[in-house]
């Protein structure tokens, strides 16, 4: 007696789910998570509604892995300034990557996490609260990282992690809005260089 071969059920997915994330990210970035329509994501991840919804879950769900994706790719010198060896070198490398990032080659101008949803309509109040989240967190991490520093003498035993740490942000949030503006990647660069001469002094 022959045994029988299990068969997979259902149809294979057809399509590249990475590559059409991607597709994604590009709208939601270009486009913000309210001016992005179904037709709009779908058309550019070349799949059928029901393709995304099985794939991704709804458009929200799918905003949610498109800023992981941004968060891991065009973002991921957050990670890196993190990892830098003193305050200052957190603070330039952080702002650095603001400027590059956002005026990305072949790429929408600004940034997903800044832009993405910042007013928002019924429909994307809980896309406006993921990415507010997301700043915060970011906000959080820039504070701790800080607050290291201090305890470690890198910064001066007055200087306040926090602030500091709202300060970077508000400057990166900032140049993620001028370029989304058309504002040029040499001029931004300044105003960062100039954002760091203020940067309190190492005690080292």
């Amino acid at each position: 007696m022959q045994s029988r071969q299990k068969v997979p059920i259902g149809r294979p997915r057809g399509f590249d789910a990475d590559e059409a994330l991607e597709q994604a990210v590009l709208v939601f970035w270009a486009q913000g998570y309210e001016g992005a329509s179904l037709d709009d994501l779908t058309g550019a991840m070349g799949i059928t509604r029901t393709s995304m919804y099985r794939a991704f879950g709804n458009k929200e769900d799918l905003f949610r892995k498109a800023l992981e994706r941004y968060t891991e790719g065009p973002a991921a010198y957050f990670a890196r300034a993190l990892g830098q060896s003193t305050a200052r070198e957190v603070a330039t490398t952080f702002l650095g990557g603001a400027v590059r990032s956002t005026t990305r080659p072949n790429c929408p101008a600004g940034c997903l996490g800044v832009q993405g949803s910042l007013a928002a309509g019924e429909s994307g109040r809980q896309a406006r609260d993921t990415l507010a989240a997301w700043r915060e967190e970011g906000t959080s991490h820039l504070r701790d990282r800080f607050q290291r520093a201090v305890d470690e003498g890198d910064l001066p035993a007055d200087a306040e992690p926090g602030l500091l740490a709202r300060y970077l942000m508000t400057v990166a949030n900032g140049i993620a809005v001028q370029a989304a503006g058309g504002t040029a990647r040499d001029e931004l660069q300044l105003v960062a260089d100039m954002a760091l001469r203020s940067w309190p002094p190492g005690t080292s």
